[in-house]
């Protein structure tokens, strides 16, 4: 237990407190490896055990400081970090790692320091595992708990309320418990700061508080600025990508093949395909757009299917297009299609000997361009689907520059039966035609 003879100094106490959190922060985020384990927001058991191995010790050495004297009492952080282990790592590093960090206090004969300090990081961990999305816990900030009226105001108006308030309710809950556990057994059990007055009691909560949001806010600001580097890297990778892997280069031996045999018994049909292969590559070699309206996409995909449709044969390969027309005109991004409709040749209809068929249909709903494509081919088997994203290059080309260039805001969505087709649904936002002057400004 600690009393403090004045207000001055457990104010001066608190601030320092609140000053080596951040401190801690600040230095931790300047490792490669630990910025990696904050960015992984899934972490695997190896990311855990680094997590543990960050935190863990400079939080035991700062319960060390306070056990050699009271005058580094501000060092002890045993029940932030503990509660952060558990808020970042799940319910398991939690309770570890604060029991850890506890250690040096309970060899001291402060029993109760061990179990207050694994109830803290399950408390962490129990809050991570309730929030639907993860990454509301980064949403957590030094200043959260001014907009506790907002938040009671929304409840009462629309029984919904904000995940980050949970943490906050916890950091709370937390120091109250201790608190009080505190002053109810004998003070050498627990070490605790022994708040006396309402102002007192809420300058302690504030600091707990502060202790935990302000490393959560330098460490977001980290992640943010790591992510902003993957999107730019990213983005230069689909751009190359758009260029060299969207044209397979077997497409153009097999186009080339299927001139030469049509020149001896269908000249004009071959000179067509030349014109179509050359309309393609004068579309590649020309400047790359990112985006561009959706009935010159369809033109670009009208030469490829020409060619398709040569080399297969009209009885093996039927083409089907159902465009509402309010959607010519919206932009998406370039070369979007194609790669989708080639996949689903190449794996969906090749090995079918006829009534090979590919549906084309785009609408528009609510502001949002919707394009379908679907075939009637050998559809993708069950056990396959959940790695269409990962195995096929085609399909993860295309879900990751979507990704790169709408954020959360798109819908990728495969269905498919084997032995009956699969269907490919995209949904985006319809960027309309007034974005023409725009358009070369974008990324």
């Amino acid at each position: 237990m600690n009393t403090f003879s004045s207000g001055q100094d457990l104010l001066f106490t608190l601030l320092l407190k609140v000053g080596v959190a951040a401190s801690l922060a600040a230095l931790l985020a300047r490792s490669a490896v630990f910025r990696k384990v904050l960015f992984t927001e899934i972490r695997d058991s190896d990311l855990k055990i680094k997590l543990m191995l960050f935190l863990t010790p400079s939080l035991a050495l700062g319960v060390m400081l306070r056990l050699f004297g009271s005058q580094y009492r501000f060092a002890d952080l045993m029940l932030e970090g503990s509660f952060i282990l558990g808020l970042l790592g799940g319910r398991v590093v939690g309770p570890l790692g604060g029991s850890i960090v506890s250690l040096p206090a309970f060899l001291n004969h402060e029993w109760l320091a061990m179990p207050v300090a694994a109830i803290a990081g399950l408390a962490g961990g129990l809050i991570r595992q309730v929030m639907p999305k993860k990454e509301d816990i980064w949403n957590f900030g030094p200043f959260t708990f001014l907009s506790i009226p907002r938040w009671l105001a929304r409840l009462a108006r629309h029984m919904s309320g904000s995940w980050e308030m949970l943490p906050l309710a916890g950091c709370i809950g937390l120091e109250l418990g201790r608190l009080a556990l505190g002053q109810a057994t004998k003070p050498q059990w627990l070490f605790f700061i022994n708040a006396q007055n309402w102002w007192s009691i809420a300058l302690l909560l504030l600091a707990t508080t502060m202790a935990v949001a302000v490393p959560i806010k330098i460490w977001n600001n980290t992640r943010i600025q790591m992510n902003l580097e993957q999107h730019q890297q990213l983005l230069l990778k689909a751009r190359m990508d758009a260029l060299s892997a969207q044209i397979n280069p077997h497409f153009l031996f097999n186009t080339l093949n299927t001139v030469s045999s049509l020149i001896r018994y269908d000249p004009d049909l071959a000179r067509g395909v030349v014109l179509k292969l050359s309309n393609i590559l004068r579309r590649l070699l020309r400047k790359h757009e990112t985006f561009v309206p959706l009935h010159e996409e369809l033109d670009f995909l009208d030469d490829y299917l020409d060619i398709e449709v040569a080399r297969f044969g009209r009885d093996n390969l039927r083409i089907s297009k159902h465009i509402d027309n309010r959607t010519l005109e919206a932009f998406l991004p370039s070369m979007l299609l194609q790669p989708i409709v080639e996949n689903a040749i190449k794996h969906g209809l090749a090995e079918k000997l006829e009534g090979g068929q590919i549906s084309i249909r785009t609408s528009s709903i609510e502001a949002r361009l919707v394009i379908e494509v679907e075939d009637n081919g050998a559809g993708i088997p069950e056990d396959r689907m959940s790695q269409v994203y990962v195995d096929g290059i085609g399909m993860k080309n295309v879900h990751e520059r979507l990704r790169v260039l709408y954020g959360d805001d798109f819908r990728m969505d495969i269905s498919s039966r084997e032995g009956a087709g699969t269907l490919i649904r995209i949904e985006v936002p319809e960027l309309v035609s007034e974005m023409t002057g725009a358009n070369k400004g974008w990324l």
